[in-house]
């Protein structure tokens, strides 16, 4: 095999910072994947005929970061358990939150996982359909993260014993954030990402999709 001429070699070379500079990270910020999954559980709550508005809280949000990591390091993990034998209402409670809870969990053997793909996953599974479209279920915390070959999203729903101010719950994020931004900011890639996100729902015939639930 022949060597690269001075030329190829260099072509080589800034080829290779290009793919590295453009190639995605395993750890993205995941803010808008995150309060994607609230709307969804919003709007399957009201497909449901729930007339209150699910709301983000820290706790659970908490709860469900310690899970996302414990099932994205341990592949054995696919379920509620952790790998301490934790259960959600364990970790909810750990994390400060009163009231009984339920969870969601979502694997993909890849570094992404789509808003349809992980709605799919929870709709057509009858026990997380149920948990999601439970209107006692007033309260909700969600964390995702991602590794090469493996995506971990976790959804803790939370039914509270006491009203806690919503601004005190959303304001004790976890340093990269996870609280629904009532403006964001608007470019071309938000059309993609509503199509992409409400695809299911306007697959089953609910148009116009809901819109992200109250800040």
């Amino acid at each position: 095999m022949s060597a690269l001429s001075p030329l190829g070699a260099i072509l080589a070379v800034g080829m290779s910072a290009v793919l590295a500079a453009t190639a995605p990270t395993a750890h993205a910020d995941n803010n808008r994947l995150n309060n994607s999954v609230i709307a969804d559980i919003y709007a399957a709550q009201h497909q449901a005929g729930c007339t209150n508005d699910v709301k983000a809280n820290a706790q659970l949000r908490l709860a469900a970061q310690w899970h996302t990591v414990d099932v994205l390091n341990n592949r054995s993990l696919n379920g509620d358990i952790g790998s301490d034998g934790s259960t959600p209402q364990d970790r909810a409670t750990a994390a400060g939150f009163h009231g009984a809870v339920a969870e969601t969990v979502a694997i993909n053997p890849a570094l992404a996982i789509s808003g349809l793909e992980l709605i799919n996953q929870w709709y057509d599974n009858p026990d997380y359909h149920a948990i999601m479209t439970n209107c006692a279920n007033t309260a909700v915390g969600v964390w995702s993260e991602n590794s090469p070959d493996r995506t971990v999203v976790v959804a803790v729903y939370g039914q509270p014993t006491e009203t806690l101010p919503q601004t005190s719950a959303v304001s004790q994020s976890p340093p990269n954030g996870t609280g629904i931004d009532p403006n964001p900011d608007y470019d071309a890639s938000d059309e993609l990402e509503y199509g992409t996100n409400w695809l299911a729902w306007i697959l089953r015939g609910v148009y116009p999709p809901p819109a992200y639930p109250p800040a």
